[in-house]
């Protein structure tokens, strides 16, 4: 679920559009700010319930236009020929107009609004208020790439999403390749400014970057990946032929220039520490990165206890099914026999896919037995791109769009076959498509009735802590049937356990890289190519890997509260639908919204 969350990273914050909500009607023409100042003035307005809407509505333009990338992501019209400005001042730009929306808040009185725009507004304000925080008090802006993630993943990326169904939808792949030059001028100014202010990526996160380049850049334009949404068109010669031009003349060179920039003055300034402390005001940052990723206050120390406590609960089930299985040797050994077997792996990238897409299948026709309402959208199973597969996690979900004509895909990596055992198939599966992240995303997107921020919303602890918690739901699905796919599970579950260790080990507590690996290898059944990259994720990603355990155990907490208080008159279907029926949401307004629901449920 990596790209949703940080192919977003060139924007300040969510992405909202239009979606039966006022639009921006009786606002003066004029820039965002005017249009805020016209808001502000409450005698503008009929009501407070017309005035929020419109404020939805200016927001959600401000963020379209903002970040054109994310537009693109979640299939929105309009802006797929622009690219993000993430020069430093486009960035002031963006946070100057975020700042005036976070000072929205103070602009109504809740008592004033409808019951339903009280829930809105406390969403929109936990959404902007934490994008606020952490953007205006931390300069987030310079540690926006590394080998997993950031512009050289970005641009191929969303050039492969955008539609290719009209001359429009061509003419604006067009004008995005034309732009490449500029975006990545942009980000080598961002990172220069980060250089002479001593913020820069740990040396282990980037390292790969120059040769992830050397990799989309091609020695001919017809080889080009981004040539492929061309390659197969019938006629348009002209076209054709202005395309490989601009990357022959532009994009490579571009991509190349950035390559060196990246060799020559970025490595060589790169740090050596890893945690997010070692920076100035780091451990603020931090703190602040626990808030924004979980929706809640704990502190380090208290994840980082929690984390001790999860993974001395789950190894006593590991021993259990080690145990059953009756083997002769500890746990490590049995991690090694399930790392090194031949019988756990597949010879072909081929084989590997099929045999998720079969899992799919196998799923697919049991989720109405635990969901009452499902998502329109389709799905698909693709392999990871081989220009980011060597530094990607094993697997990940890009949604897609009904508005466009997109599906959803789970990507599985299929680089290093001797990597990616059997085992651990189903749940990675249940985890990234269904009824994990596909199911979950697509459900958000087809919200009705509610300003579109709600559909679009990404608060990590309640989109990581579903997928986790949906790899619990493999018993009822008909999977984890064999013991070693059940070992797999609690594989998965522990690998999020030890993230709460080693993110604050290595973030707040000093740890080094090598001792959060150690930790990991102790502890894990996962082999080390995957570990490794792991670690380097969250090193990367200061706060993100905690959002998981956090989130899973707080549905799985209101799961058993619902199942004991309600007793006869749970039901799996309607606890599973109000989870998910109001789309991406912090913690604390889902815990709202499941006790609201078990106090219907004894009403009824």
């Amino acid at each position: 679920m990596k790209n949703i969350l940080l192919i977003l990273s060139l924007a300040l914050c969510f992405i909202t559009t239009k979606n039966g909500y006022a639009q921006e009607a009786n606002l003066p023409d004029g820039t965002i700010t005017e249009k805020l100042a016209f808001i502000e003035d409450a005698k503008n307005f009929n009501s407070e319930s017309e005035r929020l809407k419109v404020l939805f509505e200016v927001f959600t333009k401000s963020q379209l236009e903002a970040s054109p990338v994310m537009a693109t992501f979640f299939g929105k019209p309009g802006y797929n020929q622009l690219w993000d400005n993430v020069s430093p001042e486009g960035i002031k730009k963006n946070l100057d107009i975020l700042k005036i929306f976070n000072e929205s808040k103070d602009w109504f009185n809740p008592k004033d609004l409808l019951e339903e725009d009280k829930i809105n507004f406390s969403i929109f304000n936990r959404s902007v208020g934490d994008q606020y925080a952490l953007n205006s008090q931390f300069p987030q802006q310079y540690l926006i790439i590394d080998q997993i993630q950031g512009i050289h993943t970005i641009i191929p990326a969303i050039i492969q999403m955008m539609p290719t169904n009209s001359p429009k939808a061509l003419e604006d792949i067009t004008a995005r390749l034309e732009g490449v030059p500029e975006l990545l001028q942009n980000v080598e100014t961002t990172l220069l400014e980060g250089i002479e202010k001593g913020i820069v990526m740990p040396r282990n996160t980037v390292v790969q970057v120059p040769e992830q380049l050397k990799s989309i850049i091609s020695k001919t334009p017809i080889e080009s990946i981004f040539y492929t949404p061309f390659a197969k068109l019938e006629g348009n010669d002209v076209l054709k032929k202005k395309v490989k031009t601009i990357i022959s003349k532009s994009v490579n060179p571009a991509l190349e220039r950035f390559r060196s920039f990246m060799t020559d003055t970025y490595l060589p300034n790169t740090r050596k520490t890893y945690g997010l402390s070692e920076l100035p005001n780091g451990t603020a940052w931090y703190n602040e990165q626990i808030k924004f990723h979980t929706t809640t206050n704990k502190t380090a120390q208290e994840i980082h206890d929690l984390g001790l406590s999860e993974v001395a609960r789950i190894k006593l089930k590991m021993e259990k099914v080690k145990s059953d299985l009756n083997f002769d040797g500890d746990i490590n050994a049995f991690n090694t026999f399930l790392k090194e077997d031949p019988q756990f792996y597949f010879n072909t990238p081929e084989e590997l896919l099929s045999a998720y897409r079969d899992i799919c299948k196998k799923i697919d026709p049991v989720l109405p037995q635990l969901f009452g309402k499902l998502p329109r959208l389709p799905y698909g199973v693709k392999k990871v791109p081989a220009y980011s597969e060597q530094a990607t996690t094993t697997a990940y979900y890009n949604p897609g769009s009904l508005q466009t004509g997109m599906a959803g895909y789970f990507f599985a990596n299929t680089y290093n076959l001797k990597s990616r055992p059997k085992w651990e198939m189903e749940a990675l599966t249940i985890h990234e498509a269904v009824p994990g992240h596909h199911l979950q995303i697509s459900l958000a997107q087809e919200l009705e009735n509610v300003p579109e921020f709600r559909t679009m919303l990404g608060f990590t602890a309640f989109i990581e802590g579903w997928g986790l918690y949906s790899e619990s739901l493999g018993p009822e699905l008909g999977m984890y049937e064999d013991a070693y796919s059940q070992y797999g599970q609690l594989t998965y579950e522990m690998w999020r356990a030890i993230r709460l260790v080693v993110d604050t080990g290595i973030h707040a507590f000093g740890w080094t890289r090598q001792e959060a690996i150690d930790y990991f290898i102790k502890n894990s059944g996962k082999n080390e190519n995957d570990i490794t990259v792991e670690i380097d994720r969250y090193i990367a990603w200061p706060g993100q890997a905690l959002a998981y355990k956090i989130g899973e155990l707080k549905i799985k907490e209101l799961r058993k509260k619902s199942e004991e208080t309600l007793k006869d008159q749970f039901d799996i279907r309607s606890f599973h639908d109000v989870v998910l029926g109001s789309g991406s949401i912090p913690l604390d307004v889902l815990e709202d919204n499941v006790n609201q629901w078990i106090t219907n449920q004894k009403g009824n």
